[in-house]
């Protein structure tokens, strides 16, 4: 392992974070465990996601963690910007 990839290894939260992306967003060409949780989920990072795929998202996490990811939070920018920046919101904002 690189020391590269060894600054961007997903935590165990990260992790369940990114099996959510793929199966919720029926990206299977791309392995949970090789997200980047640093790189940008949305236009051109390497999953170039769209603002449908952050509704769905949303969706997802609000089933799994039990809370809602508002559309008019002037936030979600920085709350959507990476897998890491999604799976601290979520820490932080999970029902029980």
């Amino acid at each position: 392992m690189t020391e590269l990839q060894a600054s961007n290894t997903q935590t165990p939260a990260e992790r369940e974070l990114a099996e959510l992306v793929v199966s919720s967003l029926n990206i299977d060409w791309v392995q949970p465990e090789a997200i980047d949780p640093d790189a940008p989920l949305f236009g051109a990072g390497d999953l170039g996601l769209d603002s449908i795929d952050a509704l769905e998202l949303a969706l997802a996490v609000s089933k799994r963690y039990g809370f809602q990811l508002r559309s008019d939070n002037p936030d979600n920018r920085q709350i959507f910007g990476s897998l890491r920046a999604l799976s601290a919101h979520i820490e932080q904002n999970r029902a029980g």
